[in-house]
C-alpha cells in the first residue's frame, strides 16, 4: 500500500470494544490485564502463598467486556463457572518503568467488573504447566460497569466491595485490604510492558469465589464507584 492510500481490507474490521463512562463518553477498551490473588484470604483459599512477592497478571481479550445489565449466555467448554469480583482501573495515558505515583497520574476512573473464570479449565491448566487463558479469556468473560471518573472518586484506598448471586451474598471484602494498591499494581505491569489509553486493569478478587449457573443473577458492587448486574440465561 502506497503512502497516503485508502486501506484496503482483507476482511471488515470490528468496532473497538468500548466502556461508557459516567459522564455520558465512551472509553475504548485497548487491552485488559488481570492481577492475581491481591487479597490475602483469596491468595490462601487459591492455595497461595498472600505474602507481599511481586503482583503477577494474566490478560482477556478486550471483546470479552460485556455492560450492565446483560443477559448472557452461559459459556460452553465448562462445568465451573466462578465469578470474582474486581475493582477495575482505566488508564487514561502512556508509561512506562512507572513509579506509583507516576502511575497513579495515569488513572481516567475505575468501575466494577468481574473477571469470570472457568475454573476447571484453569485447574486443567495449572495441572499441567500450561498457560491459563482457556479458563479466563473467552467470550463475554468480563462484564464491567460504567466507568466514575478519577476526578470524582478521589484515590481510591478504602471502600467495601460485594457481590452476591440470586441476592445471597458471596463475596464481601474491603478494598483497604488488596496486597498491592492500583497504583502499585499499575506501576508493576509498566515495568513489563508499556501501558497504553484504553487499557483496563482488574486489580484482584476478596474471598468468597464460587460457582454460577445458569440461571443465575449476580449483583457486584464497589463503594464509590458503582454496582454491576448481569444474569446468565437458561
Amino acid at each position: 500500500m502506497t503512502e497516503g492510500a485508502a486501506a484496503q481490507w482483507a476482511i471488515a474490521p470490528d468496532d473497538r470494544p468500548c466502556v461508557t463512562v459516567a459522564d455520558g463518553s465512551t472509553f475504548p477498551v485497548h487491552r485488559i490485564w488481570c492481577v492475581g490473588r491481591n487479597y490475602s484470604e483469596h491468595a490462601r483459599e487459591m492455595g497461595g502463598d498472600p505474602t507481599r512477592e511481586p503482583p503477577f497478571f494474566f490478560a482477556k481479550p478486550a471483546d470479552a467486556v460485556v455492560p450492565s445489565g446483560s443477559k448472557l449466555r452461559f459459556p460452553r467448554a465448562t462445568d465451573e463457572l466462578h465469578h470474582e469480583v474486581e475493582l477495575v482501573v482505566a488508564i487514561g495515558g502512556h508509561g512506562s518503568d512507572l513509579s506509583p505515583e507516576e502511575a497513579r497520574r495515569l488513572i481516567f476512573g475505575y468501575a466494577v467488573g468481574l473477571d469470570m473464570t472457568r475454573r476447571d479449565r484453569q485447574a486443567e491448566a495449572k495441572a499441567t504447566a500450561r498457560p491459563w487463558e482457556i479458563g479466563k479469556a473467552f467470550d463475554q468473560s468480563c462484564p464491567i460497569s460504567e466507568i466514575r471518573l478519577a476526578a470524582e472518586t478521589g484515590d481510591l484506598a478504602a471502600g467495601a466491595i460485594t457481590l452476591s448471586v440470586n441476592g445471597a451474598e458471596r463475596q464481601s471484602g474491603d478494598l483497604a485490604d488488596m496486597i498491592w494498591s492500583p497504583a502499585e499494581c499499575i506501576a508493576a505491569l509498566s515495568r513489563i510492558v508499556d501501558v497504553f489509553p484504553g487499557d483496563l486493569i482488574l486489580t484482584g478478587t476478596p474471598a468468597g469465589v464460587g460457582p454460577v449457573v445458569a440461571g443465575d443473577t449476580l449483583r457486584a458492587t464497589c463503594e464509590g464507584v458503582g454496582e454491576l448486574s448481569i444474569t446468565y440465561e437458561r
